[in-house]
């Protein structure tokens, strides 16, 4: 190839639809100099074979708002670029047959209208309108999304590729990547088979060979590769080129017109892997036997919903492989474990719909080093090193397939692949009642059940099964006593002589303070949004000690290593090393001074170092839920003996076991924001209500201190604030709509319940463009639409709960 460059800016591997859209606009950026390398052709990946269904909502507002403009770039790109899209703006419908899924259809519709899609529910009558071939019969209602359509896979890519050669970007076919160079930690380019190119970024779009790629420079993407079919129809009378695309989830089952005909696929619940042993060399352009006996599963219910399908030819029965990840969410971001790499993989058969927006979001992070709005539900950091099992992805994924269509119930834990990781104490704790949940690997107690109940979780959209258990857990938290084991948390050591001066720089809150202290901060980026909620606590001089929610590991650990660059410190993981008892409620004191000699009088925000039991523990004076406690940290060996002696302390003071969602209906009370919902990198702690938190007043710099700065004197759009409901009927669970005088001002970030309050709790922002005041915080007559049923509301600004004045507001 006489014109195969030799360097360039930006390397993209992969020539299906994601790598084309971030080529297209990495050049739209202006990076021109990027090139795009495809081992065969375009779209000869799984591109070419996927079923082009683009819908828009999903349960995070900014995959929502991602999806939406994957859907204004397909309406624009046809009359950009000259080439055919097969775009089609027919609208969407969503099925419901019984009342469970009716339920979940119309808290859909009301996620819908808080993240502004205009979601309708229909009458079965209503549907059968808008898709007059199917039968009615067991339908109690339907969802319908009017910018919702379909497109053509290949045509959109092919488009999007001469949309980014138009911009300036190269693209070359039947060029494999055969090695990925790294020097000195730091990417130097990639290796053809017809020479290198140096570069200082690559973006690894390869689909279901990423992970395999990836791994050869020790990057972990954690997915597999998973059989899909779908059918395709001749033509059926009475099936027109408008026919919405239609999902009709209890019967598994999707479909969409293309040509006069239908195709149509479903998510069985035994999925069949695909490639276990590797994939084989030159798979390009190719299909998967068709395997008639396992589609027959949907035959059924399919023939009942479209009745003429009895009688439809077949075209063809398209078996695909496609690349599925363990949670269901696709795979963003720069890898954690090397500078320059960055990831667009494990669409889980919705790349088309994901591809416009999923380029633009991945071009815009290569192009400044962020992603352009918080992307935490399909950012890579929220994997760990658990997902560097492939067997154990494989058996997650899989759950997570067969549960496409499944009821997505509130607090919904997956079985598969557990147990794993487990805390010194999971025997104990089993034998007390425990049903444990899963995070990162990790077994944690959500609640434990009484006598002669079962521990099991009962999934509902009202109250759940496990809501009497954790009102008792709730009650003696406030009253007694409780013991939460919170081994998960992931804990790091800081140490090295730059360190003080440099975690001062990252935290917003004031760290550098005498040995002993306990610092709660935020740390910030450039634009003052909240990247990590943690504390700190001062060992020595030199040495901090870090404590971070579970599901951060990855993610915190990334950031603070990141904003260390080349500071004389070192960071270390030591999360597995240290158990965790947190002591909580206001007979712990009177508790733990049983087997402790050391004073306990240590107020509130500091870190000491006691014999407890006669073991060594660093007893931090913190809580989550509201109470008097301790979190006790201690070396694993020692948990046992710890737990068992605080439990024979506490017997005769009602001292009991309580889990994770006990712990949540306490933090709710408190107004406890809980990051990766309540805050994040699109929430400032002015926003948040976390301003107290940081060190403005000292006159000391950190990072993302102008951005507050700014919002501190001009004041901004959104504001965090809790809501009330007094109808005992109604169960919040976040996304819910904000209401003020009947208008739109926002959605719930988180909610539940608060057992000492006796109301459903609510978490969220009101917005406002022109900016939101005192007066309209307090003002108005408030509401939230929840299940598309609007319910008065109150709001508040202060937590419902305070221990220390007994208060609690109704």
């Amino acid at each position: 190839m006489s014109d195969f460059p030799n360097t360039a800016r930006v390397v993209v591997i992969g020539g299906g639809i994601i790598g084309c859209s971030t080529a297209y606009h990495l050049a739209k950026l202006g990076l021109t100099d990027t090139v795009l390398l495809e081992r065969a052709k375009l779209t000869s990946g799984t591109t070419f074979h996927a079923a082009g269904l683009v819908g828009q909502l999903r349960t995070s507002a900014n995959i929502t708002q991602l999806l939406g403009y994957s859907v204004d770039l397909y309406r624009r790109l046809e009359q950009e670029t000259g080439l055919q899209t097969g775009w089609k703006m027919n609208g969407g419908l969503r099925l419901a047959c019984n009342a469970d899924r009716w339920t979940e259809v119309k808290r859909q519709a009301t996620t819908a209208h808080s993240f502004g899609l205009d979601m309708h529910l229909l009458t079965p009558k209503e549907a059968q309108e808008l898709w007059p071939l199917m039968s009615i019969d067991d339908l109690v209602g339907a969802a319908y999304l009017p910018t919702d359509g379909q497109a053509n896979p290949s045509d959109i890519t092919q488009s999007l590729a001469k949309g980014a050669r138009m911009a300036g970007a190269r693209i070359f076919e039947d060029t494999p990547v055969t090695r990925i160079l790294v020097e000195g930690g730091k990417i130097k380019g990639v290796e053809t088979a017809h020479g290198l190119i140096a570069c200082e970024k690559v973006v690894l779009c390869a689909g279901q060979w990423t992970r395999a790629l990836a791994a050869t420079v020790g990057v972990n993407v954690p997915l597999v590769s998973v059989e899909h079919q779908y059918m395709v129809t001749e033509r059926i009378e009475g099936v027109t080129s408008t026919l919405p695309t239609l999902r009709d989830p209890d019967r598994r089952t999707y479909w969409k017109e293309e040509v006069g005909g239908l195709v149509w696929g479903g998510y069985e619940p035994n999925p069949k892997p695909w490639a276990q042993n590797g994939i084989p060399e030159g798979f390009t352009f190719q299909l998967l036997d068709s395997d008639f006996d396992h589609y027959s599963q949907f035959m059924a219910d399919a023939i009942a919903r479209v009745p003429a399908l009895e009688t439809a030819g077949v075209k063809q029965l398209i078996n695909g492989p496609e690349s599925f990840t363990p949670d269901g969410n696709f795979i963003l971001g720069e890898a954690p474990e090397q500078t320059g790499l960055f990831i667009g993989a494990g669409f889980n058969a919705f790349g088309i719909a994901s591809g416009g927006g999923a380029g633009m979001a991945l071009a815009e992070w290569v192009a400044t080093g962020a992603a352009p709005f918080d992307l935490w539900p399909v950012d890579i950091r929220r994997f760990g090193r658990i997902h560097g099992s492939t067997s154990w992805v494989r058996e997650r994924t899989l759950e997570a397939y067969g549960k496409h269509y499944t009821i997505a119930w509130p607090s919904e834990e997956m079985q598969s692949a557990r147990p794993t990781r487990r805390s010194p104490l999971y025997a104990h704790l089993r034998a007390a009642g425990a049903c444990f949940g899963e995070k990162l690997g990790w077994e944690r107690p959500n609640w434990f059940a009484g006598p002669g109940q079962e521990p099991k979780d009962r999934y509902s959209y009202g109250r759940p099964g496990w809501f009497d258990a954790v009102a008792r857990e709730h009650h003696a938290a406030r009253n007694a006593a409780v013991v939460f084991d919170q081994t998960s948390f992931a804990k790091f050591i800081l140490k090295g002589p730059d360190v003080a001066a440099r975690l001062n720089w990252i935290a917003a809150g004031n760290v550098d303070r005498a040995v002993g202290s306990l610092t709660y901060t935020q740390m910030l980026n450039q634009k003052g949004g909240i990247e990590c909620d943690l504390t700190v606590a001062r060992l020595a001089q030199d040495e901090f000690y870090i404590v971070t929610g579970t599901g951060f590991a990855t993610h915190d650990f990334d950031w603070i290593a990141r904003n260390l660059a080349d500071a004389r410190a070192e960071l270390v993981d030591v999360t597995g090393a240290n158990a965790v008892l947190s002591l909580m409620g206001p007979k712990a004191r009177d508790i733990l001074s049983r087997i402790c000699p050391d004073e306990l009088s240590a107020p509130f925000g500091t870190a000491r170092r006691l014999s407890v039991a006669n073991c060594p523990v660093l007893a931090l004076r913190v809580t989550y839920v509201g109470e008097l406690g301790w979190e006790l940290h201690m070396p694993v060996e020692v948990a046992v003996t710890v737990y068992e002696a605080l439990m024979q302390a506490g017997a005769g003071d009602g001292l009991i076991n309580a889990g994770y969602r006990a712990i949540e209906t306490l933090r709710l009370e408190k107004a406890y924001r809980a990051w990766g919902s309540d805050i994040g990198p699109d929430h400032t702690p002015v926003e948040a209500g976390l301003a107290w938190a940081m060190k403005m007043k000292s006159g000391i710099d950190f990072q993302g201190r102008a951005a507050v700065a700014r919002q501190l004197e001009q004041g901004v759009t959104k504001r965090f604030a809790g809501f009330t409901v007094d109808d005992p009927n109604v169960t919040l669970w976040g996304r819910e709509t904000i209401l003020r005088n009947g208008e739109r001002v926002g959605w719930l970030s988180s909610g539940g319940y608060g057992h000492t309050v006796g109301k459903s709790i609510g978490f969220g922002y009101v917005r406002n463009k022109d900016g939101v005041t005192p007066e309209m915080l307090t003002t108005g007559e408030w509401a939230l639409e929840v299940a598309s049923e609007i319910i008065p509301a109150q709001i508040h600004l202060e937590p419902l709960y305070d221990p220390q004045n007994q208060r609690v507001k109704g």
